[in-house]
C-alpha cells in the first residue's frame, strides 16, 4: 500500500521501530545505505521483535542505486522540517513512497532538490522545537497516508 525509504539511518532502535511499523501496517521497508548499524545489529531487532521476518525489506548501496531500483515507488514525499506544505495538505495514493532522511542531518541537499515540491512537514503547534523522532515521524505520517487512501 505505503513504501517507507530510509535515507542513511543511523539509530538500530529507530528502525527496528520502524520496521515493526511497517510489518503492522502492511508496508515496504527501503534503506538506503550507508546506515549507521548492521542489519543483524541486536538492537535492530529487539526494538523490532520478530516483526522484522515478516518485513519486505529492499536495500540499496545509495540513493542513486535506488532511484534507478525497478522496486521503489513512483511518487515520493520527502518529509522534512524545512518544507512548507503540511501533511494535511498532502494527497497521499495508494503506492506512494515516504521519504525520511537521517536522525543527525535529515536528507541531504540534493534529495531536498530533486524531491522539489513534493516535500511534506508534519505541524509543529509549539515553537522553539526542532523536529520528532525519526520513528515517531514515520508513523504519524504512515497512518495519515494510509487513512487517505482508505477513505
Amino acid at each position: 500500500m505505503i513504501d517507507i525509504i530510509l535515507h542513511c539511518p543511523e539509530i538500530p532502535q529507530n528502525t527496528g521501530s520502524i520496521g515493526r511499523i511497517c510489518a503492522f501496517a502492511g508496508c515496504r521497508l527501503h534503506l538506503i545505505h550507508p546506515l549507521g548499524f548492521q542489519i543483524n545489529d541486536k538492537n535492530l531487532k529487539r526494538a523490532g521483535m520478530d516483526y522484522w521476518e515478516t518485513l519486505q525489506v529492499f536495500e540499496y548501496e545509495n540513493w542513486e542505486h535506488f532511484l534507478n531500483s525497478k522496486q521503489r515507488p513512483t511518487r515520493l514525499h520527502l518529509f522534512s522540517t524545512h518544507a512548507t506544505k503540511t501533511l494535511w495538505e498532502t494527497k497521499f495514493q495508494e503506492n506512494d513512497g515516504l521519504l525520511f532522511g537521517n536522525e543527525g542531518k535529515g536528507a541531504p541537499e540534493e534529495i531536498h532538490e530533486w524531491a522539489g515540491n513534493n516535500r511534506v512537514t508534519i505541524p509543529k503547534y509549539q515553537d522553539g522545537l526542532r523536529s520528532l523522532n525519526l520513528a515517531v515521524s514515520v508513523g504519524i505520517a504512515t497512518y495519515e497516508a494510509i487513512r487517505q487512501i482508505s477513505s
